[in-house]
C-alpha cells in the first residue's frame, strides 16, 4: 500500500519551526502557543540556527525554496506557504526530499469577493471619478449620476469559492444572479440560489459580468472582440481574477465605442501595468492587483498554514498538501505507469466532456485490480480537474477538490478484463449525458486508450491529439489529412473506430504541434465531420 497520509510519527519533544518571511503575529498563534513547537522568526539565509535542526518552514513569496535550499534542511518535514500560489517552491524537489508542501487556498476568498463587489459598487455609482472631481474643486452632480444594482442581472463566469461568495453578496443587493461554470450542477446552483446558464446566456442577459476562472488555454481571451459584441450595450465588466482572461485591447475598444459602459480591473496580462491604456479611460477604475491584500486575509493564510503545520508535525494528515508523498524507487517504478495511465484518462475525459459533472466511476480489472487503487483514483481526478479549477491540483488534494465540487467518486473491481492484462474503465456522468473511456497498460506497448463511448480503437496518448467525430464515408480520412496538411499540421499517428459500416465513427490523431482555433474552425469545410476537439496532454 502506498502511503499518502502523514509519515511523521507522533513523538515526544519539540519541533523547530522557522518562519522565514513576515507574517501576522495573530496568524502564527497556533504554533507560537503550542508546547510542541519552538518558533524562530528569521530569514532562512540569515538565521544562526543550525539548518539541520529545522522541522518545518513557513514562508510567503519572499523566500524561494529550491533543491539547493532543501539540501541544507535534511530534517525538514513540511513547508507552509501562507498564500495561494507556490511558484517560489520547487514542488518536484520537495517531493524528492520527502517534504510535504501546503498552502492556504481559502485564505483570500472573502477579501477577493469583497474587493470585486467594492469595484462593482464604485463602478456603477462613479465614486472614484466623482471623488476626483471634488478634489479638483468641482461639483458635478449631473455628470456622475449612477445606476442602482437592485434588479440588475449579474453574470458570474467561474463559480468556485469566490464566485459563490460574490453571488451571496449580489443577492443581498437584490440582484438576479446567473452563473456559468463547467462543473456547476443544477443542484449546486439551486443550493447557492443562482441560475446555471451557458456562457452565451451570460453574455446576452447580464448587466454586469465578472470573471473568476483560472487562466487556461480555454479561458485566455475569453472576453474578446467576438464575445464582447454579444453582450448588452451598456454592460459593466469586472476582472479581479487573472490577467489575460479578458482581451485588454478588445475591452479598450468596446469602452471607447460606447458598447461597454465601464470596467473594474484589478489584474492585468502583464504586471506591473504602468501607464496601461485602460487606466487612461474615465469609464475604467483600476487597482494594482490588491484584491487579496487585506490584513484579515494575511492573518487567515498565516493561521491556516500554522495550524496545518502544527497538526502535521503532531501526527495528522495535511489536507492542503500540494505535492506527492515520497516514494522509494521500487514503489515509484511499480506504480508510476498506472498513475500516468489513469491521469491521462482523466485528462482526456475532462477535455472531451464539457458539461457539469455529477459522478465519476472508475473500474479496475486484471492485475491492476490487485493493487491499492486509491492512488490511481486520485491520479484520474488530478488529470480530470487539472484544466478546470483555479487551484493547484494533484494526487494529494484531488479527492478534496472533487468533494468541494459535489462530484461523487466511486470505484469498482471487476473480473472481466476484456483480454487485457490491466484494464481501467471510467464513466463520467453529467446531468444530461456521460462519457465512457477505457484504457490499458503493458510493459511492451505502454499506456493505450482502447475505447471511447463504445468505439473500439488502440491509441497511444500523445501530447497533441485531435478527437474527430464523423460519418463513416469513403474519403473522409483523406479530406482530414489534406486539411491538416494545408495548415502545415503533420499527422504522427491515426486510429479510427466505428460500431457499424456507414454509421458514426471517431478518429484520434496525434499531431506534431498544437492545432490553433483557426485549424479547428476549418473542419466545418468537411461535410462528414460532426465535431472536432483538441486534446492537450
Amino acid at each position: 500500500m502506498v502511503q499518502v497520509e502523514n509519515p511523521v510519527q507522533q513523538q515526544k519533544g519539540t519541533y523547530t519551526v522557522l518562519v522565514s518571511d513576515n507574517m501576522s503575529e495573530d496568524g502564527l498563534k497556533p504554533i507560537l502557543e503550542s508546547s510542541a513547537t519552538h518558533v524562530i522568526r528569521e530569514n532562512i539565509h540569515e538565521t544562526q540556527v543550525p539548518l539541520e535542526t529545522i522541522d518545518a518552514l513557513l514562508i510567503r513569496s519572499a523566500t524561494t525554496v529550491d533543491s539547493e535550499v532543501l539540501k541544507k534542511l535534511p530534517n525538514l518535514k513540511i513547508i507552509g506557504r501562507a498564500g495561494v500560489g507556490v511558484d517560489n517552491v520547487d514542488l518536484n524537489a520537495a517531493t524528492a526530499h520527502g517534504v510535504v508542501v501546503i498552502n492556504a487556498p481559502d485564505g483570500n476568498t472573502i477579501s477577493t469577493a469583497e474587493h470585486t463587489f467594492a469595484m462593482l459598487a464604485s463602478l456603477v455609482r462613479n465614486i472614484p471619478q466623482a471623488n476626483q472631481s471634488m478634489r479638483e474643486g468641482r461639483w458635478d452632480r449631473k455628470l456622475y449620476q449612477g445606476s442602482e444594482l437592485r434588479g440588475k442581472t449579474l453574470g458570474i463566469v467561474g463559480f468556485g469559492r469566490i464566485g459563490a461568495e460574490i453571488a451571496q453578496r449580489a443577492r443581498a443587493f437584490r440582484m438576479n444572479v446567473l452563473a456559468f461554470d463547467p462543473f456547476l450542477t443544477q443542484s449546486r446552483a439551486e443550493k447557492n440560489h443562482v441560475k446555471a446558464v451557458t456562457l452565451d446566456e451570460i453574455l446576452k442577459e447580464s448587466d454586469v459580468i465578472t470573471v473568476h476562472t483560472p487562466l487556461t488555454k480555454e479561458t485566455k481571451g475569453l472576453l474578446n472582440n467576438e464575445t464582447l459584441k454579444k453582450t448588452k450595450k451598456g454592460v459593466f465588466i469586472l476582472n479581479c481574477a487573472r490577467g489575460g482572461i479578458i482581451d485588454e485591447e478588445a475591452l479598450y475598444d468596446a469602452i471607447v465605442s460606447g458598447h461597454v459602459k465601464g470596467a473594474g480591473i484589478d489584474v492585468f496580462e502583464e504586471e506591473p501595468a504602468v501607464d496601461h491604456p485602460l487606466t487612461k479611460l474615465p469609464e475604467v477604475i483600476t487597482t494594482p492587483h490588491i484584491a487579496a491584500s487585506t490584513s484579515e486575509a494575511q492573518q487567515n493564510v498565516a493561521e491556516s498554514v500554522s495550524q496545518e503545520v502544527l497538526d502535521y508535525l503532531t501526527g495528522s494528515p495535511a489536507p492542503h498538501a500540494l505535492n506527492l508523498p515520497y516514494l522509494d524507487q521500487d514503489s515509484f517504478e511499480k506504480f508510476s505507469p498506472f498513475t500516468q495511465l489513469t491521469k491521462t484518462l482523466g485528462d482526456t475525459a475532462s477535455q472531451l466532456f464539457r458539461e457539469p459533472v455529477k459522478q465519476i466511476e472508475i473500474s479496475y480489472a486484471g492485475e491492476i485490480s490487485d493493487q491499492e487503487t486509491g492512488l490511481f483514483n486520485r491520479s484520474f481526478l488530478a488529470g480530470f480537474f487539472r484544466h478546470r479549477i483555479d487551484d493547484y491540483v494533484n494526487e494529494v488534494n484531488a479527492s478534496l477538490v472533487a468533494k468541494e465540487r459535489d462530484v461523487e467518486v466511486s470505484e469498482r473491481h471487476e473480473s472481466e478484463s476484456q483480454g487485457y492484462a490491466n484494464f481501467v474503465k471510467a464513466i463520467v456522468q453529467g446531468e444530461n449525458s456521460a462519457i465512457h473511456i477505457h484504457g490499458t497498460y503493458s510493459k511492451e506497448f505502454g499506456a493505450r486508450i482502447v475505447k471511447i463511448n463504445g468505439f473500439q480503437l488502440d491509441f497511444q496518448p500523445a501530447r497533441h491529439t485531435l478527437y474527430v467525430r464523423h460519418n463513416d464515408r469513403p474519403g473522409v480520412i483523406g479530406k482530414v489529412g489534406q486539411l491538416l496538411g494545408t495548415h502545415d499540421v503533420n499527422i504522427a499517428t491515426m486510429q479510427v473506430g466505428r460500431k457499424q459500416e456507414g454509421g458514426e465513427a471517431i478518429m484520434l490523431l496525434a499531431t506534431d504541434k498544437e492545432c490553433s482555433e483557426e485549424v479547428l474552425q476549418s473542419f466545418v469545410e468537411i461535410e462528414e465531420i460532426n465535431s472536432v476537439s483538441a486534446i492537450e496532454l
